[in-house]
């Protein structure tokens, strides 16, 4: 058995694994976001509701990026562990190997082995939600670049500024990275809702944009237009040079299948390879994703088979 953790900025989730087809939560509690000290004792309390052997390596998803090399951890909505070797720091505490990866790559990993990307060779995993994230897993193992940055296609200031038909016009928004015209900030739920905005004055929700396009509402069916192409643009160029099989979407706009079946229409048109099969497609994995894919992480350090 393993212990599994997703750490959010409002809650630390746990769970114990036995294997991929057997993960059982144990609860949550809150997220000390200051103090670190605070912080690694609420992973020791889900910890201790494990039950797992002393020793036994743990793994943690997170919404930070980990640099392999020197370990250090940036999360911004976590500033207690922000700049920290959060991996051998916990390790230290608590006295076993502790595995950190980003949440977006644990999202990927799990959908490459129980979920949409199963059997596929190069799975490129997708996150729409309140932003734009991803991961990359080749031959079943997750890829980490340079940094900790490998599957990132939300940041880059790459936005067309006339999309549509017939075009519109669009700003370049600066994007919490530094950069400006990112696919971060027209491509999530809150992105929707900036482009909503821009095109209409108007403030809905995403999920009010997304049910009124569905509806047949002619002003949201303009909106989706645009987001669309905004957004089938750099995600094609992701396939064309990775060359994935197939890109499993989550997210909150990925539970609206409509938009996804939208989204993979438009990249397919786009893409080099010629193909009838959906390439974008919704996440498949039944249970949550983060711990799902930080367990994967875990039972694969210690050699169980069960995680391949």
């Amino acid at each position: 058995m393993i212990a599994c953790f997703d750490i959010g900025g409002s809650a630390i989730r746990g769970a114990v694994a036995r294997a991929v087809s057997d993960i059982r939560p144990v609860g949550s509690v809150p997220t000390p976001v200051h103090d670190f000290d605070a912080f690694a004792e609420a992973v020791a309390e889900l910890l201790a509701r494990c039950g797992i052997a002393p020793g036994a390596p743990m793994a943690l998803s997170i919404t930070g990026v980990v640099d392999p090399a020197s370990e250090t951890i940036k999360v911004a909505n976590i500033p207690g562990l922000d700049g920290r070797r959060l991996g051998p720091d916990l390790a230290t505490r608590l006295g076993r190997p502790v595995l950190v990866a980003n949440d977006a790559d644990c999202f990927a990993l799990a959908e490459a082995v129980a979920g949409a990307g199963a059997g596929r060779r190069i799975v490129f995993g997708a996150i729409l939600g309140t932003g734009v994230g991803g991961g990359l897993v080749v031959d079943g193992r997750l890829v980490r670049g340079a940094g900790g940055f490998a599957g990132e296609w939300g940041h880059g200031p790459i936005l067309a500024t006339r999309v549509g038909t017939p075009p519109a016009d669009l700003p370049r928004l600066p994007c919490g990275c530094g950069q400006a015209g990112c696919v971060d900030t027209l491509g999530g739920a809150r992105g929707l809702e900036r482009l909503h905005r821009h095109l209409h004055g108007d403030s809905r929700t995403s999920r009010e944009i997304t049910a009124a396009w569905i509806a047949g509402a002619s002003d949201a069916a303009r909106t989706i237009d645009v987001w669309t192409d905004l957004v089938a643009d750099p995600l094609a160029l992701v396939v064309n040079v990775v060359g994935a099989d197939i890109v499993p979407v989550g997210g909150g706009l990925a539970t609206v299948r409509p938009l996804v079946e939208r989204l993979d229409a438009a990249v397919r048109a786009r893409i080099l390879r010629d193909t009838d099969a959906a390439i974008v497609v919704p996440a498949a994995c039944r249970y949550e994703p983060g711990l799902l894919g930080a367990a994967i992480l875990a039972l694969r350090e210690t050699g169980d088979a069960r995680a391949a």
